[in-house]
Parts: C-alpha cells; structure tokens; sequence
C-alpha cells in the first residue's frame, strides 16, 4: 500500500462522525463536590470554573477549525449572535463567556465547550424553520454548560482519553527514509465525552426554560426535537446530533410537548420570529443544495463509494464554486482515489477561497508530501503551524519536509518538539532514529 492509500485510509478510520462535545485538557485532579448552578443540590465535578474556560481557550479553536471554521458570511454570524445573547441573559451562569458560530460542517449538529463556546453547523441550520427552534438548539447547549455537565463527567471518572496527535510512519523506500501519515482528520485528536441520558434530560428541561424566559414560545423546542425525529427516520447517516449517543428523540419531543402544553402553554402565543430567521438566514439557505450535495458526498465517502462521493460533490461545486467545504471535500475524495495531484489543485483552491482557515493548509502539506515535494509542503504547513498552532502531526511533518529539502538542523529542531511531547509510536521512533542517527543525541 503507497503511502496515499495509508492516508485516506488513516483518515476514514480517524473520522470523528458522531456528536459529542470535545476538549482537551492536562491530568486534572478532582475539585470535589460543588454547589448545582441550577438548584438541584451538591454535583461532584472535576474542573473549577476557571479551567473550564481554559478549556475552550485551548481546544475550541482547534475543534471549530475540524468542523471548517466558521462560515464567511458575517451578517448569519452576527444573527446567530444576537441569538445567543438574547438567552445568555435568561441562565443560571450568566458570567461565562458564551460565543456563537455557525461553521461550515453539512452534518446535522450542535456543540457547546465546558466553558460555553458553541458551534452550529450549517448543515443544522438550513433545516430550521424558525428563530424559536434555533432558541431551543441554543438553549439546550446551554443547558449543559450551566448544569456544568462536562465538569460533572471529568468528577466521576468518565471521560474516554484518546491518543493526542498521534502519528504513524508509513515505511517506503524513498530518499527521506520514510513518510508519514498522521493520525486525525483535518483535525486535533481531543477527549471525547457523551453525556447521560439524565444529562440530556436536564438540558432540554434548561433550554426550555431559557428559552421562554427569553420571550419566545415553547413550541420553538417542540419544532426542533420533531425535525430530529424526522431527520432520524429519513437520513440517520448524516444526523451527528446532540442526541446520536442516546437516540431519545421521540421520548424528548414528547416531554417538551407537554411542558409546551402545560407549564409553558401561556407562552404559545408568542411569535416564533419565522420571518426574522428567514431573512437573516437567506443567504445560508440559498446554498442549501450545495450543502445537501456534500451530505450526499460524505455519506458515500465514509461507506467508501468513492466515485459516488466524487459526482456529489462536482454536482456542489457546479452549484458553489467557491464553497470552502466542498473543495476541501473534493479534496479528499481524489486523495482517496489516488489521485494526488488532482487532490492538492482543489486543496490550493481552499486556501485562496478561506485563507484563514487552517486545515486546506494542512491538507495541501500533506498532498503535496506525498507527491515528493517537501518544499511546497513545508509552506503549507508552516501556514497551518502559525493559524492554529499546537498540532504535534504538523511538527513532526514539517521535520519531514525539511528533511527532504535537506535542511537537517531544522528538521533535527522539529524532531525534537515532537519528543518533547510524543515519547512513544513510530513517529516518536522515527525522530528519535533520526536525531541519534544525526549525532544529536547518544
């Protein structure tokens, strides 16, 4: 196997493609029990208030920018915004910095960091019909944040650690002695957590409650959980939602119908604000088939139907030329196929289209890495190192590249950040051979 096959196929399998929130954090020790923000007595939690924010500071960005970044489309952003605000005055932890964007993710999903940094995509977004149900989808984010669920999880030892930026050497008989394959998606390896069933409950049950304290109807959340269940039934492999861990919808739906009719039933005469969400979102939604078309696509990718994926997202760029998301896809289908050259023309495309957001760049260093040329990818890389510093992959790929261009104590420098932080797996070896094999250590 080549070492593009190694690629697409170590991507395929590193795919993160379920809901959850991520984050990264160091070997934190319990902080004990704790006062319930929302009133419902002592919680065990293992993270103060600070380092939850820190939290978000050191992995939302990198967790956004998996999910493409947030969309190049301000006003939708500002809407979206304004949305959150709205609510951020209703909850329980009103001092904690809660920020909004949409991102150009197609799948169906909403997430929210410890510290209350929250992304909708927009593949979530072109399927509501109005400002309540995108109060409900906000408010039920916030639900976890001020019930302190991420905390409440790290308390009682539940979150899974999976291996930080792993990387992996393919062996080839090239003249750099090896290339590499990295061991995520586009994206920072993070821990993954999935809450409770009881976690879910109570955060519908806050979202609800902000929501209408916010002065929009009840029905708002009612509206969103019957678009889940429909969603569900009709496309289940693009629906990567708050509830995929505990597919719960219709039980959610019902619940929030009756406190829609009972307790909040005064509320329901409220506008639900379709007109401003339409005309606040007409420019997102105008590229719904776009969108649609690179659902289709990464449906057939990740069943590994690769021309399949390949005609869905041609039939997206012909509608949106200049749509970040389905180059970056297009991207990866070709490298899949083997098609490594063809691949780096549209990653390099997504780089002048959103010269912001990192991960064409480090899509493009990798393309070009395999086509056996090291100081293309080094630039590309070292693009992405400077807009989304961190990723332990990139340095040590970028010690590959300079390796290749011949640059052997600057190579040697990357190789040894990344044992500075990676002492075990191939990669480590590999610098480890490297260094040793150099002179540089004994």
């Amino acid at each position: 196997m080549n070492y593009l096959d190694t690629l697409a196929d170590h991507l395929e399998r590193n795919r993160l493609s379920r809901r959850d929130v991520l984050w990264l954090f160091g070997a934190a020790t319990l902080s004990g029990c704790a006062a319930s923000p929302v009133g419902s007595g002592s919680i065990l939690v293992g993270m103060s208030e600070e380092e939850e924010k820190r939290v978000d500071q050191k992995v939302a960005p990198q967790q956004f920018s998996q999910d493409l970044g947030p969309i190049q489309d301000d006003a939708v952003n500002r809407y979206l915004a304004s949305v959150g605000q709205r609510l951020d005055g209703t909850v329980h932890r009103p001092q904690m910095p809660y920020s909004y964007r949409v991102l150009n993710a197609n799948y169906v999903n909403a997430y929210t960091f410890p510290g209350g940094a929250m992304g909708v995509t927009r593949g979530i977004m072109v399927d509501l019909q109005n400002e309540a149900e995108l109060a409900g989808l906000l408010g039920h984010e916030l639900g976890h944040v001020n019930a302190r669920h991420a905390a409440q999880r790290q308390g009682q030892a539940m979150v899974a650690q999976v291996a930080v930026a792993g990387a992996s050497i393919v062996a080839s008989a090239t003249e750099w002695g090896g290339l590499v394959s990295i061991g995520s998606q586009l994206g920072a390896s993070a821990l993954l957590s999935s809450y409770s069933r009881d976690n879910e409950r109570e955060a519908d049950a806050l979202g609800q409650e902000y929501m209408v304290r916010a002065g929009y109807p009840a029905s708002g959340m009612v509206g969103l959980q019957q678009l889940l269940v429909d969603q569900q039934k009709e496309s289940p492999s693009m629906l990567q939602t708050m509830f995929s861990t505990h597919p719960m919808s219709r039980e959610r739906r019902d619940t929030a119908q009756r406190l829609a009719q009972e307790k909040y039933a005064a509320s329901n005469a409220r506008d639900a604000g379709r007109e401003r969400f339409m005309d606040s979102t007409a420019s997102l939604r105008r590229i719904k088939p776009t969108i649609a078309a690179c659902q289709n696509g990464e449906v057939a990718m990740a069943a590994k139907q690769y021309p399949k994926a390949e005609e869905q997202f041609k039939s997206a760029l012909n509608k949106t030329p200049r749509d970040y998301a389905a180059n970056l896809l297009m991207a990866q289908c070709l490298d899949a196929q083997g098609k490594g050259r063809q691949a780096l023309g549209y990653a390099e495309s997504a780089k002048k289209i959103y010269p912001q957001e990192a991960q064409a760049h480090k899509l493009a260093g990798v393309l070009a890495l395999g086509l056996k040329d090291p100081g293309t990818a080094y630039a590309s890389l070292d693009s992405y190192d400077r807009l989304l510093p961190g990723d332990a992959g990139v340095t040590f790929l970028k010690g590959v590249s300079l390796e290749g261009m011949g640059k052997r104590q600057e190579a040697a420098q990357q190789y040894a950040a990344y044992l500075r932080n990676n002492r075990q797996g191939k990669a480590a070896e590999y610098s480890y051979s490297r260094l040793r094999g150099w002179g540089y250590v004994k």
